[in-house]
């Protein structure tokens, strides 16, 4: 029924509700339209967004218009609809902060002008779909079972069934109408929530999360916070988005599963955090990527799930998919091994300890990790892009980045191995121009050579850095917009979209050497592709002035938050 009536829109048009432990894609009829449960990688009750069955919608009955925008500091979401006779808002949110295995769902349905007519569907469908529960009424609502999972529904007592339950509200001027809906993984014997409580203790927790910051954009800065803390369970995990399989390009095959925790992306947040002093992501980063390296030690992986078990091995699903796309959960990346990870644990290792944050397991774990280094920097590695095992120039650099930074907390024993691989990767993959290449068998330019000199593999002023930067402005940028490499003779745009982490690591570089006004140009360029919701994915068609790949894209949002407090150091 969702595919139907509830058709997939354009990616800039969805927000997001989130508490750490799940995720709530909503679309602009207020339809939840994605959501797994009990948790992030778990099946998706809600599917419509890739052609499963499965749709929580609240929807004017009368022609509208449609807008909406966050309560500040918050993942509180308020769909807006100017409609023929006034204006109905719905406030919604997942009770924060999030409660492993139970969801609930909070709907605040608004008469902010004349009467609201809505027409409300709950259309729970476990299993992507494949399973429909069975409900019961009770005196306040329904209550069922199915797929493993259990559903109240309170606040919709003349709800029918139909194709799930359906209800005609209308809410009179000036009121409003709570809908709340739980679904757990055990039975819901205790008592139901109350809306005007679940409502206070959702507003103080945000208010409590997502602290003050001084940076030179704080309402995105604050924003890029809440969306990283939204993403963030209570293990310390940061799953890289909410969704899978939205392609990053119409009919490429480049559909990819993103509901797990990257090492990389988990270190990118914990950097961010520390830079604009909100030190709490900080402290959930340094405990996620610590007990990984101390359970695998050299053979971290690159991504785990939340809870730090294994990522599934990819699959495909029997549904539509996205258009343009197709369905796909699991992700290859459980085979593969990532250098640069363990150099960039380093780096959010030293940070904690520059801010006094870091607590004997952590310091074993940075040893895990120097020594993982030792032991594997001349093996190839897939790196930050994910390709074919090579050489690659960016994770070596990373690795002796890492090791310099640790060196100076007083291991100075990686202080030599730091200089070694970056003397070898400098005697094999410096290009005859003088800049960085990709890989000794690789003489193109990269996005991720820019990361060198930023994070401290060699100094800014490093002739091969700055030629790299040179370089990479004007060959792999266009029109205010950076790419990760050239994968062919076309137009850049024609192979991929804009990188967004491209063009915030471009925004770092040039205010690394001190070009202001030019990494003011990129950060306000770059950071103003998002919609209504201020949601960033990974890529952006530039020409079509659309947003690709999965949603919203946690370390995009990392590096936001980055360039905004950097910039305010000018």
């Amino acid at each position: 029924m969702g595919t139907e009536r509830f058709p997939p829109h354009v990616l800039r048009e969805y927000a997001l509700l989130a508490d750490g432990e799940r995720g709530v894609i909503v679309g602009p009829r207020g339809e939840f339209c994605w959501m797994c449960a009990p948790g992030w990688a778990d099946d998706a009750v809600f599917s419509s967004l890739i052609g499963g069955a499965g749709v929580y919608a609240v929807t004017p009955r009368e022609r509208f218009v449609w807008g909406g925008d966050y309560e500040p500091g918050t993942l509180i979401w308020r769909s807006r609809w100017v409609t023929s006779s006034g204006i109905t808002e719905c406030r919604e949110a997942l009770a924060f902060p999030g409660e492993p295995g139970r969801a609930v769902l909070l709907r605040r349905i608004i008469a902010a002008e004349g009467d609201a007519r809505v027409h409300v569907v709950c259309d729970s469908r476990p299993g992507f779909g494949a399973c429909r529960p069975s409900f019961r009424e009770f005196r306040e609502g329904w209550e069922g079972q199915g797929g493993g999972l259990y559903f109240r529904w309170s606040g919709a007592a003349s709800a029918r069934p139909a194709d799930g339950l359906e209800l005609e509200l209308t809410v009179p001027a000036g009121q409003h109408h709570d809908l709340v809906l739980e679904i757990a993984d055990r039975p819901l014997s205790g008592e139901r929530p109350n809306a005007d409580d679940a409502w206070a203790a959702t507003e103080k927790a945000w208010a409590r999360t997502v602290p003050q910051l001084n940076t030179i954009a704080d309402r995105d800065a604050r924003h890029a916070y809440a969306i990283m803390r939204g993403l963030t369970s209570r293990g310390g995990g940061m799953v890289a988005a909410t969704t899978t399989s939205l392609p990053e390009r119409s009919e490429a095959g480049r559909n990819y599963d993103y509901r797990y925790v990257w090492i990389r992306d988990q270190c990118y947040a914990g950097l961010a955090a520390a830079a604009a002093g909100a030190y709490p992501l900080l402290d959930d980063a340094v405990r996620f990527v610590g007990a990984r390296l101390l359970e695998d030690g050299p053979h971290l992986k690159p991504a785990y799930t939340d809870t730090g078990g294994p990522v599934p091995d990819q699959r495909r699903l029997d549904l539509p998919g996205y258009p343009g796309g197709y369905d796909r959960i699991g992700n290859h990346v459980n085979r593969q091994f990532q250098l640069d990870a363990l150099g960039d644990a380093l780096l959010l290792f030293a940070t904690a300890a520059g801010h006094d944050r870091l607590d004997t397991d952590a310091h074993h774990a940075a040893r895990t990790a120097a020594a993982a280094i030792e032991a594997r920097w001349q093996e190839p590695d897939a790196g930050i892009w994910e390709l074919e095992n090579r050489a690659w120039t960016h994770s070596r650099l990373g690795a002796a980045a890492g090791l310099r930074a640790f060196a100076a907390l007083g291991e100075t024993r990686w202080s030599e191995l730091a200089v070694t691989i970056a003397g070898d990767t400098a005697a094999h993959a410096t290009h005859p121009s003088g800049r960085w290449q990709r890989a000794p068998d690789d003489p193109r330019l990269d996005g991720a050579l820019l990361l060198p000199a930023l994070r401290g593999a060699v100094p800014a002023d490093d002739p091969r850095s700055l030629r790299t930067l040179e370089a990479y402005a004007i060959e792999l940028t266009d029109d205010g917009y950076a790419y990760r490499f050239r994968h062919d003779d076309r137009p850049l745009g024609h192979a991929e979209g804009a990188f967004l982490l491209c063009g915030f690591l471009l925004v770092l570089a040039t205010h690394q050497q001190g070009d202001l006004p030019s990494a003011l140009r990129w950060f306000e360029r770059n950071r103003a592709v998002c919609g209504p919701a201020g949601l960033l994915a990974e890529e952006y068609d530039v020409t079509q002035r659309q947003l690709r790949g999965n949603l919203p894209q946690a370390f995009v949002h990392a590096l936001l938050l980055e360039c905004a407090a950097r910039l305010t150091d000018r």
